[in-house]
């Protein structure tokens, strides 16, 4: 990938472009990287019937959309959030990856992975959470694992 610089005194805050021809998992990458090195410690919002808390990435350990609401799992406990899982892909940066259409997991909390059945596999995290990734996810996944 190439890199290019422009230094000019009219520019008050830095910001970057991408320019490619596809957005691939690689250009999501650096992207992320870009925005966690800028953005300091994200924070997300989620509620718990009317109360609302604040959640660092690292608490998080799944956001699952059901029923057309997105849930997101802590270690413990699960909240509803306002915001869709595209945002939160965006948000949340490289150490979160969707496992399928409505599924995206934080690597950090990976316990194990089963086979099942028609080729998808089962993901299971450190609190208890499981899910299945989907067959369109797994190429990515097993590129993560090293298989």
């Amino acid at each position: 990938m190439k890199v290019e610089i422009n230094i000019s005194e009219e520019i008050n805050e830095p910001y970057a472009v991408i320019y490619t021809n596809e957005e691939n998992a690689e250009i999501k990458r650096v992207a992320a990287l870009i925005e966690d090195s800028t953005a300091g410690s994200n924070i997300i919002t989620v509620s718990d019937n009317e109360r609302f808390f604040v959640l660092r990435p690292d608490e998080i350990y799944m956001i699952r959309v059901e029923n057309e609401k997105t849930i997101v799992y802590s270690q413990t406990k699960k909240y509803s959030s306002g915001k869709r899982l595209h945002e939160f892909e965006n948000l949340l940066g490289n150490s979160f990856m969707r496992i399928s259409k409505s599924v995206l997991v934080n690597l950090k909390y990976l316990d194990c992975v089963e086979p099942s059945i028609g080729g998808m596999m089962l993901l299971i995290l450190k609190n208890g959470c499981k899910d299945y990734i989907s067959r369109k996810y797994l190429p990515a996944f097993k590129k993560y694992l090293g298989i």
